[in-house]
């Protein structure tokens, strides 16, 4: 098998799950580490270099991160990482005066079409660098769909505000209430760049039979959602059926039982399993009272004068063809008719490009979708680019995050006529930094906690209900915060071997919890992964293989079940493990400097 290079940047990053799997790549464990020192600042800080909104994604994110966590190997929970990006926003003193200032005019203007979380990271990233930002948004308010579809007691506005406001103050100019209905227009006005972020905003209608007659009481649930952010919708009626299974649906039913509905239900056509909701969106709508209702497809609306009156439903199971395909067909039981007085459609969201002209160079596909580079966010228009929803579909916030980083960079290098280095884009930042501070001492705590993770408290759900404002988590406080950190196993502290000092003991093999180290001769991959000391069953995650051992055999690790405990370096007793902090920053527009790939 092939030896390990362990200074390509993206190895050890691999290694560390959790930002590997984010989509800003936020340094996790770093932040995690200061959070239980109590630098929550600190924390704050490389949050928001990365991800831009941590108070924001503390409350929201969908956290493809947790998934991820190594912790979750080895019990069934992982590290709470997302509520505790929330501790480092809450807990933090004044970090305006850390935060960069717009830097001097360069001439150049960039125009950002929707001012939801891609546009806000792109100009975020841009004005530092002289950047003239022009942000135009239908809404009089920046924040997308931040603003319009998360309910406020799951994300306060004075935390929305706060963090756009840090955006806004590097001199962006927001054009707020201004609907673009003219791509070729705004062309006209020779910006040097367009980033369109106008997100997913046409909800999916439903038409079976009674649709149009029973109108007036039924509502598109992104539309509504926005009408209650807004103040315009206060009341509804006291039953309600939620259609869809995803995160706005649950946004719905929840809103729905705090302005008057005491018989809310979420009706649902797959299985509870398969919603697209994650589990903890549909675990704390239950938590309020509210049902769901699984393998239900609906088939009509009943109305009389004009009323809505409730709904009929299919029920219907899954069978699978021999390619594992899912399809749904008839349970062969009787109609379900449910009564209501409201419904909220949630079954999906749509791009929707009416004021895109199709003779201006943009290309799109048979779905209506823009053609973009997933590397460079670049349209077929040279100076045309697209992230978020708008670019790929519904998402969440911290893909669009991540989209307005790639594309902050593509519009620095279109604009400084550095086309080739848009397609060859710099290497992210890497250091590795020993973390020894004795024989046996560490500069990180290397005890593995025995906790299992810590839950979140709640308000009262009897307060909650009352007030559709009231935020339903409080957040950890410090001491549960120092406790939730201190389950984090510090993947990114690598145990990085040397094999010209090795005298092939066997003490790392004898101490390491987990069976992980293997001395023997080496082979092909596949063969290699059965021979091990615990047999390397996951193929996702790579072996560590190293030689100059004197016998001529190869010390392979398996990091998949490595704990980075460091028994293995304390054990050894000529210093050839040794434990480094590998610390990865991806390349933004701001990082000028760097090699290419």
């Amino acid at each position: 098998m092939k030896l390990t290079d362990i200074s390509a940047p993206d190895y050890f990053h691999k290694v560390v799950d959790c930002q590997w799997a984010c989509p800003a790549h936020t340094p996790v464990p770093e932040y995690i580490r200061l959070i239980a020192a109590g630098r929550y600042s600190d924390a704050y800080m490389i949050n928001w270099k990365s991800n831009v909104f941590p108070g924001v994604l503390g409350r929201t994110c969908d956290r493809p991160c947790e998934p991820a966590c190594r912790r979750g190997r080895v019990e069934t929970d992982p590290v709470a990482i997302c509520r505790l990006k929330r501790v480092a926003a809450d807990y933090k003193d004044d970090i305006r005066g850390r935060l960069p200032r717009a830097g001097a005019p360069n001439g150049k203007r960039v125009a950002l079409i929707g001012a939801g979380p891609a546009s806000l990271t792109v100009a975020r990233d841009l004005a530092p660098l002289g950047y003239r930002c022009v942000v135009f948004d239908q809404d009089r308010l920046a924040g997308g769909m931040m603003r319009t579809q998360i309910p406020k007691f799951r994300l306060p506005e004075t935390v929305l505000d706060e963090e756009v406001g840090y955006i806004l103050d590097l001199g962006i100019e927001l054009v707020g209430g201004r609907r673009i209905d003219s791509m070729k227009a705004l062309l006209a006005e020779d910006f040097d760049a367009v980033f369109v972020g106008s997100g997913a905003p046409r909800g999916r209608d439903l038409e079976v039979p009674g649709r149009a007659e029973a109108a007036a009481r039924i509502h598109i649930g992104i539309d509504w959602l926005a009408s209650v952010s807004f103040g315009h919708v206060s009341t509804i009626g006291k039953r309600v059926i939620v259609l869809g299974g995803g995160n706005t649906a649950m946004d719905c039913c929840r809103s729905a039982r705090r302005l008057g509905g005491e018989d809310v239900r979420v009706v649902v056509r797959s299985g509870f399993e398969e919603m697209k909701a994650s589990p903890w969106e549909k675990e704390d709508a239950m938590h309020e009272g509210i049902p769901i209702f699984n393998f239900m497809v609906p088939k009509a609306f009943l109305h009389a004068d004009g009323r809505l009156t409730g709904m009929v439903f299919e029920k219907v199971k899954a069978e699978y063809d021999a390619k594992g395909r899912r399809k749904l067909v008839p349970a062969g039981e009787p109609d379900v008719t449910m009564e209501c007085d409201d419904v909220l459609v949630a079954v999906g969201q749509e791009n929707a490009f009416p004021w895109i002209e199709r003779d201006i160079g943009i290309a799109f596909d048979d779905w209506g979708m823009p053609k973009v580079d997933p590397r460079t966010m670049r349209s077929t228009h040279p100076k045309v680019f697209f992230g978020g929803d708008a670019a790929f579909g519904p998402k969440n916030i911290i893909w669009a995050v991540a989209h307005g980083h790639e594309a902050a960079l593509s519009i620095d290098m279109l604009c400084r006529g550095d086309n080739e280095a848009m397609e060859n884009r710099p290497l992210p930042a890497v250091e590795v930094m020993s973390q020894k501070m004795g024989i046996h001492e560490w500069s990180y705590d290397n005890d593995v906690s025995r906790d299992e993770r810590f839950r979140v408290p709640l308000r009262e759900k009897e307060i909650a209900l009352k007030d559709i404002r009231a935020e339903v988590e409080l957040g950890f406080d410090p001491n549960l915060a120092f406790a939730e950190a201190q389950r984090c196993l510090n993947c990114d502290v690598q145990t990085v071997f040397t094999g010209q000092l090795c005298i092939e003991c066997d003490a790392c093999v004898d101490i390491c919890p987990m069976d992980c180290i293997t001395f023997t001769q080496n082979g092909a991959e596949e063969e290699l992964r059965t021979r091990l000391k615990a047999p390397a069953r996951n193929l996702t995650q790579d072996l560590y293989v190293a030689d100059n051992l004197k016998t001529g055999r190869v010390m392979v690790k398996d990091e998949d079940v490595c704990l980075h405990c460091g028994l293995c370096a304390e054990r050894c007793p000529t210093g050839a493990w040794d434990m480094q902090k590998h610390l990865i920053e991806m390349t933004h527009a701001s990082d000028r400097c760097g090699s290419r790939v």
